[in-house]
């Protein structure tokens, strides 16, 4: 029994339901709600599943249900389920005996996606210098921003600024407004650094220490190269993609100027790679416009990092598989560099899962809803598995079973991943034989 939950992929999930079981007490506290708000077992759950797992969907407004305290309490879930609940674990470890044991470096190994052993107490250190130096630059841009842009008193533009920063950093969407960043659109002074943030963020830490390093561009590694180029790109097809769609006749950006536009183009185009927050009310959006945010969310961000979703190399490592095998060559080749079959039986397996667990999910919730439309229902399923946190505004309208089920997406698009990816990488078997081969008709 030691044995099987010493597994660090089962630590990394242990961890993380350990950090629901906790949060969930402590929004139910008294103190942790605003006078007039009850005490629901489901929206403290709901909003700590949320936190924790740093997507951002929400039953309740964040800035009016919870007190200063419940509001301390999702910001410290949101930031320890964006740092990893083993990787702080054993960082606090670290810190109290001065070393790092063997159970503790696999565990945090599994969290924070360092690919050898010896790396992980430098990943470590490292990924809490990048979050914390970011959080502490955005915060102060956007607290600055709201005490002279809006009139907020020092330390309401400080308490602002803080929490958005960490909310963008993490990669979380949570918002003290019951219309998140609408209010903000055509704001690139606010707009912006949320944008930056979450894209830092999102881009995954073995690639930040990479660029950190100052690692000449023509030594980057695949891993690198494949999380750049897919964000530049998708950046620029999500923005352009999407001022296209909404400027157009009776669109949500057609009441602004060209700049104003442009900004909320960004956002919309930004704010899918896993952020959660929205600068448009997107039941009034366009259908294309959703088809478009489900692709974005369902790809995601960069590995190792605060985002969700399959993940761009996920994405782009099969992109390249079909590539290769309409092109006949026998390798998968991406930057002088053969991929492995094993990796790619894994972008494979991540892939399959996502999608299954997606539909299965979203027919589901089409069978306990009535009145609302697929598209809907199949937005507001991805955007919980891919930890994102938009919605339509059907969230809180869901039935209890449906909300679970949207907490059980969030949990297994934060955690799953990490336990998939571990799971098989860290049980390799070398058969020392071959078994004879056939090949089934494909296609």
């Amino acid at each position: 029994m030691r044995v099987f939950w010493a597994h660090p992929a089962r630590s990394v999930t242990l961890g993380f339901l350990g950090l629901v079981v906790v949060g969930t007490t402590l929004l139910l506290l008294p103190v942790s709600r605003a006078a007039a708000a009850p005490a629901d077992a489901l929206v403290a759950a709901f909003t700590t599943v949320s936190a924790t797992c740093v997507t951002g969907l929400i039953t309740v407004d964040t800035g009016t249900y919870w007190t200063p305290f419940g509001q301390v309490v999702i910001l410290a879930l949101i930031q320890i389920g964006g740092f990893g609940v083993m990787t702080l674990a054993t960082l606090l470890a670290m810190a109290v005996r001065g070393k790092l044991g063997l159970r503790s470096s696999l565990a945090a190994q599994a969290d924070s996606h360092s690919q050898r052993l010896g790396e992980v107490r430098a990943a470590i250190f490292s990924t809490l210098r990048i979050l914390v130096v970011l959080e502490i630059v955005v915060a102060l841009v956007l607290a600055a921003r709201f005490h002279w842009g809006y009139g907020y008193a020092p330390g309401r533009a400080l308490w602002h600024g803080v929490f958005h920063a960490i909310s963008a950093v993490n990669n979380a969407g949570f918002a003290l407004y019951p219309d998140s960043a609408t209010g903000f659109v055509g704001d690139i002074f606010v707009i912006g650094p949320i944008c930056f943030a979450l894209v830092v963020g999102g881009l995954g830490f073995p690639v930040l220490r990479e660029l950190l390093r100052r690692v000449p561009r023509e030594r980057w590694s695949v891993h690198t190269r494949l999380t750049l180029w897919g964000t530049a790109v998708l950046i620029v097809l999500g923005t352009g993609l999407f001022w296209w769609f909404e400027t157009r006749g009776g669109g949500t950006l057609t009441g602004l100027d060209p700049w104003g536009q442009f900004v909320g183009a960004l956002g919309g185009g930004l704010f899918p790679r896993t952020a959660g927050f929205n600068s448009i009310d997107y039941g009034m959006a366009s259908d294309e416009t959703l088809a478009v945010t489900i692709v974005l969310m369902f790809i995601g961000g960069g590995s190792a990092g605060t985002a969700g979703g399959v993940k761009i190399t996920t994405f782009l490592i099969l992109a390249f598989v079909i590539w290769s095998e309409v092109r006949g060559e026998p390798d998968v080749v991406i930057g002088r560099r053969r991929i492995s079959s094993a990796t790619q039986r894994q972008a494979l397996s991540v892939a399959l899962l996502a999608v299954g667990l997606v539909v299965v999910s979203a027919i589901y919730l089409m069978s306990r809803t009535e009145g609302m439309r697929p598209t809907d229902l199949l937005f507001e399923t991805v955007s919980a598995f891919a930890t994102v946190g938009l919605s339509t505004g059907l969230t809180a309208s869901l039935p209890w079973d449906a909300q679970l089920l949207l907490m059980l997406l969030m949990f297994l698009g934060r955690v799953g991943p990490i336990t998939v990816a571990a799971a098989l990488a860290l049980n390799t078997r070398h058969r020392h034989y071959r078994l004879p081969e056939e090949r089934p008709v494909v296609g």
